[in-house]
């Protein structure tokens, strides 16, 4: 069986912990993903796992003659070679076994005429034999012999065309090239692979083939994606990087989600219950610093801030809602094209495509790579006027055009706050910071210079530079690239809030289906059929045998029902009553008044005067002894409370949802005791002062 396994693996570079202690076993079959924030070291990680960076510490274990492939993230460039050439490559250890059996067959054959027949030779020949047979089984079960069967199969799942393998490889793009290796990848027919970000540049037909391949794998794998929907299709177990720990989870992407929601709400219910009790304690501090009968007091406060363990919410954690300016009033009609026809010489891109498109509607536009998404696009964003027929647009339509191309026009020396705060309307500029966050400009990224920002970076901010404007036809192409699985969350979020037209073009599945409510298909030399649906039903539709459906129309009697257009969103779960508000308050005190109730004027000197004296001092002695009482309760109250949320930090605590939810509990009953005790405390402090005034 075939295995790879990390035990107690650390790495850091100079100060900084990529991962401490990480442990992991694929074995054949075993079907994982690492999960992590942007910057927490996941390809650092997959390096390790594939030999190409040494951990500082730990051990990694493969089993003997297992074969280990590794597909890095980007970078990648073939030349010299066609493209056939070039993932023929895939199969040269192949080639070198079957020259090690021809080496094998020509020795027994000079062994086998020299008539020898000693012991010597017995076990020679014996052994000879049994290397052959392995070899000879190793070669048949790589497929060698239908390899140009099998480079076909895998050319055309990737997405290229009949006349590509012909082509050079230098000819091709970036995107291409990282499909070249991913081919080679899966030519070699490895025992473990270790992906980064496959589905990077791989269209939604290429992903839904890439899937279906990677379920009759024997091998183990292990890949990181942020594409939901291939996540939860592909695994069955999540490895996280947080903060340096490696932890697994059991089942698919949305499972992991759940688990992790829990934790998540549990550190930052902590982190909310701890900052509320810093509050009120340096509040207490600024009523009394300068109060000489409370000095005490406030430096225990003081200190007991200073040394108080602080927790911290890390920032991929701080989900950023962003609210899209408030789209222009418009007419009903958004957009109406008549009898578009567009051709690159003599291929024919689109023809006789009718189009209406109705405010408010989100309209995915779908088909296989050259069928004239982008092409059409451009024409409605007003790109390209080398066509024929009308694009009309409705009154007061405002369009905002976004594509990969975007990104090209952002240059300069300006930072990239400078650049967002000259962009944003004036309501918004005070939301920038907020909102470069949710698209991964955090920390220090906001002061990067435009001129040093690499092509994703550029794209993110193009993206969100559109957002930023009021608009009412927004046309996106690909606005999900470069973007993380929790920064696309907030950008749908953002997107079904917004209550404009969107017109888009998307091989993200999970995206397309909870955005869309309409879906216009374009197929090779096909007519444009357009679906009254998001895009799983249009799915549901073609998977159901009617390719060759008509348009629909709204009133169509074969109209399946829609489902729903947007993921369900989990509603927040019921509050618990709170023990401050359903708690009896305990019975208080009544105490005597400092003021005389007779009437009769007190001359100082007088019995009456020395017996007033005596009852507020005793008063004063009597409130003195309740306050230091009720100081040491507050005392004990919040020392267990610091316990319990230095507990809650702890992995171990945070990530088991039982205890999470017991200390949590606990939790609350001990703020409920501690607000009962503060407002006594208070009321016995109120009428101290009030006695020795």
């Amino acid at each position: 069986m075939s295995f790879i396994q990390f035990t107690g693996v650390s790495l850091a570079f100079g100060n900084r912990d990529i991962f401490t202690n990480a442990n992991i076993f694929l074995k054949s079959r075993s079907r994982a993903a690492l999960c992590g924030a942007n910057g927490s070291g996941k390809s650092t990680f997959m390096k390790v796992m594939a030999g190409l960076i040494q951990p500082d510490s730990g051990e990694r274990a493969i089993e003997k003659a297992s074969h280990v492939s590794y597909l890095p993230q980007s970078g990648v460039v073939h030349s010299g070679n066609t493209l056939k050439e070039e993932v023929e490559t895939a199969f040269s250890p192949i080639k070198a076994i079957i020259c090690k059996i021809d080496s094998i067959h020509r020795e027994l054959e000079t062994s086998g005429g020299n008539g020898s027949c000693d012991v010597f030779s017995e076990k020679r020949t014996r052994a000879l034999l049994e290397e052959q047979h392995r070899l000879t089984e190793v070669v048949e079960k790589s497929g060698y012999h239908m390899r140009d069967k099998k480079i076909s199969m895998v050319l055309q799942g990737l997405g290229f065309s009949k006349n590509d393998p012909d082509r050079n490889t230098s000819e091709f793009s970036g995107g291409w090239q990282m499909r070249i290796a991913l081919a080679k990848i899966l030519l070699e027919n490895p025992d473990i692979l270790l992906l980064d970000e496959p589905t990077n540049y791989l269209d939604i037909e290429a992903r839904v083939w890439f899937q279906k391949w990677l379920a009759g794998f024997d091998g183990a794998y292990l890949l990181v994606s942020h594409d939901r929907y291939f996540l939860d299709c592909c695994v069955n177990e999540i490895y996280e990087l947080f903060q340096g720990t490696l932890k697994r989870y059991a089942g698919n992407y949305s499972a992991y989600c759940v688990v992790r929601r829990q934790e998540t709400e549990a550190i930052i219910a902590a982190y909310k219950a701890q900052q509320e009790e810093i509050a009120k304690a340096e509040d207490l501090i600024r009523r009394f610093r300068y109060k000489a009968t409370k000095a005490a007091m406030v430096q225990e406060r003081i200190k007991k801030i200073e040394k108080m363990e602080r927790i911290e919410i890390p920032e991929n954690l701080k989900r950023i809602a962003i609210a899209l300016p408030a789209p222009p009033h418009c007419g009903r009609i958004a957009l109406t094209l008549q009898n578009i026809c567009k051709s690159y010489n003599d291929h024919q891109v689109l023809s006789g495509l009718d189009l209406t498109v109705e405010s408010g509607e989100r309209l995915v536009v779908v088909g296989p790579n050259g069928a004239g998404k982008t092409t059409l696009l451009r024409i409605i964003a007003g790109a390209d006027d080398d066509y024929v027929g009308t694009v009309k647009t409705g009154a007061g339509i405002m369009i905002g055009y976004f594509t990969q191309d975007s990104s090209e026009a952002i240059s300069g020396n300006s930072s990239v706050v400078e650049f967002m705060e000259n962009s944003a309307p004036t309501d918004l500029i005070p939301k920038v910071r907020d909102m470069l966050g949710a698209f991964l400009f955090r920390g220090d990224d906001v002061f990067k210079s435009l001129n040093v920002l690499s092509g994703g970076e550029k794209s993110r901010l193009a993206l969100l530079k559109l957002l930023l404007k009021p608009l009412n036809l927004l046309i996106l192409d690909e606005p999900t690239n470069h973007l993380d699985l929790t920064t696309k969350e907030i950008l749908l979020e953002a997107l079904s809030a917004y209550t404009g037209t969107i017109i888009f073009v998307s091989h993200d599945r999970a995206f397309m289906e909870a955005l869309s409510t309409k879906t216009l298909e374009l197929q090779p030399d096909t007519p444009p059929r357009l679906f009254y649906g998001n895009y799983s039903y249009y799915l549901q539709r073609v998977e159901g045998g009617e390719q060759n459906a008509p348009n629909e129309g709204k009133n169509s009697p074969n109209r399946l029902p829609l489902p729903a257009t947007a993921p369900p969103r989990s509603s927040p779960a019921p509050r618990s009553k709170c023990a401050c508000a359903s708690a009896q308050r305990a019975p208080t005190e009544v105490w005597p008044s400092a003021t005389p109730t007779s009437s009769a004027p007190v001359t100082a000197g007088t019995k009456e005067a020395r017996e007033a004296e005596k009852k507020k001092q005793s008063l004063i002695r009597r409130l003195r002894r309740e306050e230091s009482l009720q100081m040491e309760k507050l005392d004990q109250a919040e020392t267990e409370k610091s316990n319990m949320e230095a507990d809650l930090s702890k992995p171990e605590i945070y990530s088991n949802g039982e205890k999470a939810k017991d200390i949590m509990r606990r939790l609350e009953n001990i703020n409920t005791t501690i607000a009962n005790l503060t407002a006594e405390w208070e009321k016995i402090n109120a009428d101290l002062t009030a006695v020795e005034s």
